[in-house]
């Protein structure tokens, strides 16, 4: 496909207290094309090669959609508060306390994705007011892809345009940790250009995961369907190139796995092999060698299948993706000492529902009805990441944000129609507080 010229004409200086910059901020603001004066950057020109964002009617989806602003602000009914239609800043350099630009000019820098998310936890912690013009402490723009900047340590500021070209496209079944999931719109980068950086799956399911963006009024991480709440064929996920495997800290990286995994080929009834006992080894490390009478040995054996299974549940995987049999999944979070641990037995004597509360029943939650339960469920909700249409309790009270929040989860079960109404059933009940 042809080049296509996009022009884009970055902001008015924030910093400039001339009448011409003031008018156009003010006329960029409210939409509207600001007149050619005051101290305008310099109009660039970028290529949009091939197609960035997917098929041409991905593209066109989103230029006829409302504008959203660049922190991808949610439409229609999801819509919580109007967002200004402008875009984002572009690229920038670092801004160091006094707000004078940065002056380093470094190679790509090497990050594990520990390190990618711990940088975008302090963010969520600090609770980073979200703005397009403004620099946090690190240098870094308080925006959707400053945030993003500051996560994979670029040497600058970058923006949803740019953000690309320090990423490998990967398909969003091989999301990890780390990753991005991009939307940029070059036709019309006002229309819901947005970053998210992947936390991880919520459950087995794949259909929402834990998103650490930067947006309104401040920085959060929270669960989020995939790609996101609106646009979301549009969004391409990315891998940081610079990224370094393991645990290790220093600008040279960290360590990549000790052992590849092997092949389906190697597990299973009848397998004897060196792999076996690896795997086995692996699984007695992570809470399973109650599994195991003997060895771990290179014989697979029902204990190799019984303790597999056991991690795999751990992780919240269910039918199939829990068969007792390693995948490459499996073995990466052995091998690389990440995911849950297998919980310890329950002491004997305790039921398979230990710890659970019984069910009190459909009738206390509908509308007009007031109970504790009520209130012990939303905050079950509020735990599990499902908590975001409350702007305040949980309280005794039966709301439309208690549906609407279960109803959230119910879905993330990959339940849809009547199984995903926003009413808890006995079924519900048991995962939410499993």
């Amino acid at each position: 496909m042809a080049a296509v010229p996009v022009f884009e004409e970055f902001e008015p200086a924030a910093d400039c207290d001339c009448a011409g910059c003031a008018h156009r901020r003010r006329a960029h603001t409210a939409g509207e094309h600001p007149s050619a004066q005051g101290c305008r950057r310099a109009l660039v020109v970028v290529t949009a090669a091939g197609v960035v964002l997917g098929s041409t009617a991905a593209g066109a989806t989103a230029k006829n959609a409302s504008p959203a602003g660049s922190s991808g602000e949610r439409t229609g009914e999801r819509a919580v508060e109007p967002w200004p239609s402008t875009e984002q800043g572009g690229t920038a350099p670092l801004h160091g306390p006094a707000g004078r630009p940065a002056t380093e000019k470094a190679p790509l820098r090497a990050v594990t994705r520990a390190e990618i998310i711990n940088r975008a936890k302090t963010w969520v912690d600090a609770k980073v007011p979200y703005s397009m013009s403004k620099y946090w402490s690190d240098g870094y723009r308080q925006d959707c892809s400053g945030y993003v900047s500051m996560a994979w340590n670029l040497a600058k500021n970058e923006w949803t345009g740019s953000l690309a070209q320090f990423g490998d496209r990967i398909t969003r079944d091989n999301l990890q940790a780390g990753d991005i999931l991009l939307f940029h719109n070059p036709a019309d980068p006002t229309g819901g250009s947005h970053v998210t950086i992947f936390g991880g799956w919520t459950d087995y399911t794949h259909t929402y995961y834990t998103a650490y963006e930067q947006t309104k009024p401040h920085t959060r991480k929270q669960a989020t369907p995939m790609a996101y709440w609106n646009n979301s064929a549009s969004y391409v996920a990315y891998r940081y190139k610079g990224l370094a495997t393991g645990t290790g800290t220093g600008a040279g990286g960290g360590q990549r796995e000790a052992v590849a995994f092997p092949g389906v080929s190697r597990f299973g009834p009848g397998k004897r092999n060196a792999s076996v006992t690896k795997l086995g080894e692996k699984l007695v490390a992570r809470g399973g060698k109650r599994f195991y009478r003997e060895g771990p040995d290179p014989r697979w054996t029902e204990a190799d299948r019984r303790a597999t299974r056991a991690f795999q549940r751990a992780q919240g995987w269910r039918g199939k993706e829990a068969d007792g049999l390693p995948g490459p999944h499996t073995w990466r979070l052995l091998v690389n000492k990440q995911g849950r641990n297998i919980p310890a037995a329950k002491p004997p004597g305790k039921g398979p529902q230990a710890g659970t509360p019984a069910f009190p029943g459909r009738a206390h939650f509908r509308p007009g009805r007031s109970s504790t339960y009520v209130t012990q469920l939303g905050k079950r909700l509020v735990e599990r990441g499902y908590g975001k249409h409350y702007t305040s309790g949980p309280d005794p009270r039966w709301r439309e944000a208690d549906r609407r929040n279960v109803q959230a989860f119910q879905r993330a079960q990959g339940w849809r129609g009547a199984a995903a109404d926003g009413y808890p059933g006995p079924e519900t009940w048991r995962r939410l507080f499993s």
